[in-house]
């Protein structure tokens, strides 16, 4: 498949794949979880299951334009709206699980419930978020600002490992991926999580990550400006090219989503991944 360089690509190859998903949508009481699901529906790559919140959805003629692709399942309250939306994806009823204007927080709490959420046992659970900058001339992808607040180094890796397959899903063959710190040296007394990055690297120089290109640690400018990278003398293959950045905690990577999209009005799409071989979707969404 050719490279989807930006949401209109991936809008395109999703009409042109045909076939439709089922999204279960958890209180979509706000009109950016709508528009996001008007969006889809025009294009016609989604049947829309909306949980909770009938009322307003009803409401929104434009969205009922699509009525033959859209069901409803009544519930009172947020949270067992998310109790109902994870059990219709965990006894597939659904294909893919979408938030309204619920809590991250509480959301992910049923998606993580050992006894009833859908995370597979022993899996991690991360966030990737695709934006498109301005005159950044593709998609930039990072992970994780909003699920792991200090990524272990086993969490890391496996970050790493859904961010390479997010990134071959949408026809990138070899993704440079960066590691970020505020500076390039690695400096164990402070900031002990760059050693982990060195073996990030070897780990993928030996082919462990599968088709893909390492480096850190790295600061965001080198990461993506190559004239910051010349300037500082720095050599990398990663060479200010960068089209994913794993942040070192989620503190600096929800201040990275917050302030692009607050400040710059950039666009974004996240997903929540949690397992490999999975159908994905990005669906317009905002972290609320």
């Amino acid at each position: 498949m050719e490279t989807i360089r930006s949401f209109e690509d991936m809008v395109v190859h999703l009409a042109q794949r045909g076939g439709r998903k089922r999204v279960a949508i958890v209180w979509a009481e706000d009109q950016y979880s709508q528009e996001s699901v008007i969006r889809a529906l025009e294009v016609g790559f989604i049947d829309a299951v909306f949980v909770g919140c009938r009322k307003e959805v009803e409401a929104n003629t434009r969205l009922m334009r699509y009525a033959e692709h859209i069901a409803f399942v009544d519930s009172d309250d947020r949270d067992e709206a998310a109790r109902i939306s994870v059990r219709m994806v965990r006894e597939r009823q659904a294909d893919i699980l979408m938030k309204g204007l619920i809590n991250t927080d509480n959301l992910l709490h049923v998606v993580l419930d050992k006894k009833t959420g859908i995370l597979p046992k022993g899996n991690v659970l991360t966030h990737i978020t695709a934006a498109k900058l301005p005159e950044y001339d593709k998609l930039l992808f990072f992970s994780d600002s909003a699920v792991i607040p200090y990524p272990s180094q086993e969490q890391r890796i496996q970050q790493i490992r859904y961010m390479v397959y997010v990134c071959h899903a949408l026809g990138i063959e070899k993704p440079k991926i960066s590691l970020i710190h505020c500076t390039e040296k690695v400096n164990e007394k402070y900031f002990p999580f760059t050693l982990g990055y060195k073996e990030i690297v070897s780990m993928a120089e030996r082919g462990e990550f599968g088709e893909c290109v390492i480096d850190g640690p790295l600061d965001l400018k080198t990461s993506v400006s190559p004239e910051s990278m010349r300037i500082k003398g720095i050599e990398s293959p990663v060479n200010g090219d960068a089209d994913a950045l794993i942040f070192p905690d989620i503190e600096a990577a929800n201040v990275f989503y917050k302030s692009i999209t607050l400040f710059l009005g950039v666009e974004t799409a996240g997903v929540l991944q949690g397992k490999l071989r999975t159908n994905v979707l990005l669906l317009k969404s905002l972290l609320l």
